[in-house]
């Protein structure tokens, strides 16, 4: 009987809401990629900043974008829940998108243009940051575990290949909108290859809200970044109160924090030693957008019919992850299991 239970659970219908969900995720990439794409040489172009204070801005705004899925990561668990927290940050983030692409008009005036898209960016940043920690999760709140494992695994790989799709054709795309199509009477069209993200954008967020009654919208219970900084604080404030040795420095948290939190938070100390290079890598790969673009605008992109623009060089990265997706779900992982080997997460 408990065999013929677990077998018809194995065989729920996969979730009809997590297709509006990697939709929403496709449209939100293609979003942020194609702005991110072309945004150093409107910094110089249009903006008429130095390169090197285009490598500033650009930076910043990158830095901003990966510091705030904290904020939004405790918004969601501590506070509003994924879904509000998605879509009210969703909103600024269209917002952000918007005044980017209507003070890339001439028609604002160059005096304007500079605040306006500085403060679009910080809202663009606020918005794609804030979404990052709370959409692929609240994904996987619509599977039932254990007895949807497979599907959720399945999902996972869905959403990466979507993130990557949307980045592989925005990077493609916008470039060619920025270079090759002419407005108000300028040899580029910054407006409208600003305007194609923050309409997909806008799509995103409708696509997100049209699956409202599908979901499954779990209530917040707390942010674990919260509890976990708060049993460090107070592992150091107790060790230099009582002075007293223990094995482990977090022990000292013992007499307010469960050896379960203090147990998940020494392994959690140890995994961060394996990310010091991390920073280091990040440092480099992100200068595609930046240094390497400018390199690439005193180069020749021309190969025989073909002319790769400066900002279209990014688009190898995503092209090669596409490629290299069904490569390994379908050859190295399968087999590799076989042997035994990468068969945990």
């Amino acid at each position: 009987m408990v065999l013929q239970t677990m077998d018809l659970l194995g065989k729920q219908k996969y979730p009809r809401s997590v297709f509006f969900i990697v939709g929403n995720e496709f449209c939100e990439r293609f979003s942020y990629y194609g702005m991110r794409t072309i945004l150093s040489l409107y910094l110089v172009d249009i903006l008429r900043y130095t390169e090197g204070d285009a490598t500033l801005i650009y930076h910043a705004f990158t830095m901003l974008c990966y510091f705030f899925p904290l904020i939004g990561a405790i918004i969601a668990d501590s506070y509003l829940g994924k879904f509000r927290t998605i879509f009210y940050l969703s909103i600024v983030y269209a917002a952000g998108n918007i005044l980017v692409s209507s003070a890339a008009s001439p028609l604002f005036g160059y005096d304007n243009q500079r605040g306006f898209s500085l403060l679009g960016l910080l809202l663009i940043a606020v918005g794609t940051g804030g979404i990052k920690p709370c959409v692929s999760a609240f994904g996987g709140d619509q599977f039932t575990l254990p007895q949807q494992a497979k599907q959720l695994a399945q999902f996972f790989s869905i959403f990466y290949f979507s993130i990557n799709a949307g980045s592989l054709i925005s990077t493609y795309i916008t470039p060619i909108l920025r270079h090759d199509v002419q407005c108000f009477g300028e040899d580029s069209c910054f407006p409208m290859a600003f305007g194609v993200p923050a309409i997909l954008m806008v799509v995103a967020l409708v696509l997100f809200l049209a699956a409202k009654k599908l979901y499954i919208c779990k209530e917040p219970q707390g942010n674990v970044i919260v509890e976990v900084s708060k049993c460090i604080s107070h592992a150091i404030v107790m060790n230099f109160k009582t002075k007293e040795k223990k094995e482990h420095w977090l022990d000292h948290a013992a007499d307010k924090y469960d050896k379960t939190l203090i147990s998940n938070t020494k392994a959690v100390l140890q995994v961060l030693f394996l990310f010091i290079p991390l920073p280091l890598f990040w440092a480099l790969f992100d200068q595609q957008g930046s240094r390497w673009t400018f390199q690439a605008t005193r180069m020749d992109g021309t190969l025989g019919w073909f002319t790769i623009k400066p900002d279209q060089m990014q688009v190898i990265n995503p092209f090669l992850i596409l490629a290299f997706i069904p490569l390994f779900d379908s050859v190295i992982y399968p087999n590799f299991a076989k042997c035994h080997l990468l068969v945990r997460p």
